[in-house]
């Protein structure tokens, strides 16, 4: 593993697979998510379930940090390498003529949604980690010593989106997240040698990808913000 990492094609794959993987997860947190809009109750009973089995906490949350830690430090590294090639490079070429300006600022947009994945861990993650595993409450409930107190997973989400600073903060996160996919998907795709007769598709799917689901996760917040503020 240590050897891959080495090269700088090794790199790049071990990258473009992380970022695969995160986007799938990215796909699957939409759908439980879009679930709050139309059904409460099945988002309760969705969130409950993947907030208590076992092969999800135990196995599949932390292969996702890990996944995450990877992600960012393995772009920081990436980037730093080729800012430190661009020096002697651009003395030659002009690199704005031969990228595009994401693939030229990747690092600032995954930056940005590094600090807005620190807030949302934050915002949901600690507490979740908290409420089930410190506090010792399993049940999901409001109260845990009322019965039908209700599920606190619905009540938790629509409470986070009553602040229009943070609606505000999310939306930008995801036009960040948006741009970052924009670029990232075609680039993860390449590097895992992916450039063959569906090229095509895969391009046109990768930007319904990066615009689709950011603008979905939007829309979410903007909806409980709208319902709980104005009563839509």
């Amino acid at each position: 593993m240590s050897g891959i990492l080495n090269s700088s094609i090794g790199r790049k794959f071990a990258m473009a697979l992380s970022a695969l993987f995160l986007m799938f997860f990215i796909l699957q947190h939409f759908a439980i998510n879009i679930l709050s809009v139309f059904s409460p109750d099945t988002f309760n009973e969705v969130s409950h379930f993947m907030g208590t089995f076992w092969a999800v906490q135990y196995l599949l949350q932390p292969v996702l940090i890990i996944g995450v830690i990877f992600h960012f430090a393995m772009g920081f590294i990436l980037e730093f390498k080729n800012w430190s090639a661009r020096k002697i490079n651009y003395a030659k070429n002009n690199g704005a003529a031969n990228s595009s300006w994401m693939s030229r600022n990747m690092i600032w947009s995954g930056g940005f949604i590094l600090v807005f994945l620190i807030i949302h861990f934050i915002d949901f993650w600690i507490p979740e980690i908290n409420t089930k595993y410190i506090a010792g409450d399993m049940s999901g409930l409001v109260d845990p010593n009322v019965a039908d107190s209700g599920f606190r997973y619905y009540e938790e989400l629509v409470h986070k989106f009553v602040p229009i600073w943070r609606v505000a903060l999310y939306c930008l996160g995801f036009i960040f997240l948006a741009l970052h996919l924009l670029h990232g998907f075609n680039s993860a795709f390449q590097s895992v040698g992916a450039n063959n007769k569906y090229t095509k598709g895969l391009k046109g799917f990768g930007k319904a990808y990066a615009i689709g689901i950011p603008l979905g996760f939007i829309f979410i917040a903007l909806f409980h913000h709208l319902k709980a503020c104005c009563g839509l």
